[in-house]
């Protein structure tokens, strides 16, 4: 048996508990059966559509609202490619890792690093769920390479993803609640039941904070409890993880234009204008409102990467690297704009649509008091098929937001019940991982056992926040 480094803690175990074996388990059934993301949407696309057929809709008539509302979604597509991106380029810049490098001198045990990992991941998706994942995986390589912490690499990469997986939605670039407080943005299917919703009636509540305040330290503490000891554990040495860095060289400038990529000045003019914007957004209107806007917000990010990478030839590269992580938002989006048309464009053979149909189903098993949790499980189970946070908010908030309206429930709560009911299905469901999991090399499999740890855990928990934290809110 081997023996634990004084810095553990903790005496060795022989062999996984229970729960471990049974969460690899199901990692290892997720591996083998789990299609792509794609197929999801597509299946979602597919099902809608047969609906509208068995609901006496015209073949031509599906067809034409599939053509016309695949297109609906670009804006809010690009938007949310860029915040994928900004995020990317921010967290590889050079400042942010010497950063990295400092901060994981902080953890003084294994389990304790692991517990670091998880908190710093959701403290970063408050600001840029894309941001939590890269920083996540940096922060996981730079504790590994630490010689002193005997340190689980797939536990610690599990708490890296926590961002995704429990918080990033109750944060500034929740799908919902942005696409809910722009106006451009806002699908009119959605826009005729809510109007705009600004972020003060949503990820502004108090009620909102604090279940997000209570959800990061339920998740640490798990991520502590939870984190192999002893024999149990596999460092990225045992996993066969080059920890090496990169070496970076500077080619020689030989012509005027690799000068111009070489030489900060663009940058720094670029850098300028868009602070100056920025400037006036932030005199003008109130913060909330004006980070709400996700033009305003993925500039912001844009330009603290132009200037954090200082050179336009980095700051490219850093571009160059972060697309790949975007195209499942770019060829599912829109899918989820056809759904989404077909769900509230199409009249059935008694001229109402499925999302009519939908919402007074829900009017009819839920109350006032019940609803939170009835759509939160709803949406939870949605999730595992359709994971995406805005795509998944198109298809969901015409007949969610009209039965919230229909049992006189708060919309921004009802929003709110989403977001935090959303993450949930992001624990085992490997589609947001690809980024975290490029960086650290490993592979889904090697880290859901850790992150379903965590799903079984934060199901009752959210769930209950979800009502009792709703009959604090006004009607």
């Amino acid at each position: 048996m081997t023996n634990m480094s004084k810095n553990d803690g903790t005496a060795a175990s022989p062999q996984l508990g229970l729960m471990a074996r049974w969460a690899i388990g199901f990692t290892g059934w997720a591996e083998r059966w789990y299609p792509d993301s794609f197929v999801f949407a597509a299946l979602a696309v597919i099902v809608v559509a047969v609906a509208d057929l068995a609901l006496g809709a015209k073949p031509m008539e599906v067809a034409a609202s599939f053509g016309g509302g695949f297109w609906t979604m670009i804006p809010f597509t690009m938007q949310m490619t860029i915040v994928v991106i900004s995020g990317y380029v921010v967290a590889t810049s050079a400042p942010v890792s010497r950063f990295v490098d400092t901060i994981a001198g902080i953890p003084k045990t294994a389990r304790g690093a692991i517990a670091f990992v998880a908190f710093m991941s959701m403290a970063a998706s408050f600001l840029n769920y894309a941001l939590s994942l890269i920083f996540g995986g940096l922060l996981v390589l730079a504790l590994a390479r630490r010689t002193d912490l005997k340190m689980d690499y797939r536990a610690a990469t599990g708490a890296a993803y926590l961002g995704l997986g429990a918080t990033w939605a109750l944060g500034l670039n929740s799908s919902a609640a942005q696409l809910q407080a722009n106006a451009a943005s806002l699908p009119k299917a959605i826009s005729d039941i809510t109007g705009v919703i600004p972020f003060s009636q949503t990820i502004g509540l108090w009620q909102s904070m604090l279940m997000a305040l209570i959800i990061v330290i339920v998740s640490v503490a798990i991520s502590y409890f939870s984190a192999p000891t002893g024999g149990q554990v596999r460092t990225a040495v045992d996993m066969g993880i080059d920890l090496s860095r990169p070496v970076e060289t500077r080619k020689a400038v030989l012509r005027p234009g690799e000068w111009l990529e070489q030489s900060p000045l663009i940058s720094v003019v670029i850098a300028l204008l868009g602070i100056g914007f920025l400037w006036s957004e932030f005199a003008t209107k109130d913060p909330l409102t004006a980070i709400s806007n996700l033009n305003t917000y993925n500039l912001l990010f844009l330009i603290i990467g132009l200037l954090l990478h200082w050179r336009l030839r980095n700051f490219l590269a850093a571009v160059a690297k972060a697309v790949p992580s975007t195209g499942g938002i770019l060829i599912q989006f829109p899918l989820y704009g056809a759904a989404a048309a077909l769900l509230t464009g199409v009249k059935g053979g008694d001229g109402v649509t499925i999302s009519h149909h939908l919402a007074n189903f829900f009017v009819n098993i839920a109350s006032a008091d019940s609803f939170p949790v009835v759509i939160g499980i709803y949406s939870a189970i949605l999730g595992f098929l359709v994971p995406s946070g805005g795509g998944k908010w198109i298809v969901e908030a015409p007949y969610v937001m009209q039965a919230a309206k229909d049992l006189h429930t708060h919309l921004g709560w009802a929003v709110e019940v989403y977001n935090a009911a959303e993450a949930l299905p992001n624990l085992i469901n490997p589609f947001w991982m690809l980024p975290l999991l490029g960086i650290v090399g490993l592979k889904a499999r090697d880290v859901v056992g850790f992150t379903f740890t965590q799903f079984v855990f934060h199901v009752p928990v959210v769930l209950f926040l979800l009502w009792l934290l709703a009959k604090t809110l006004p009607v």
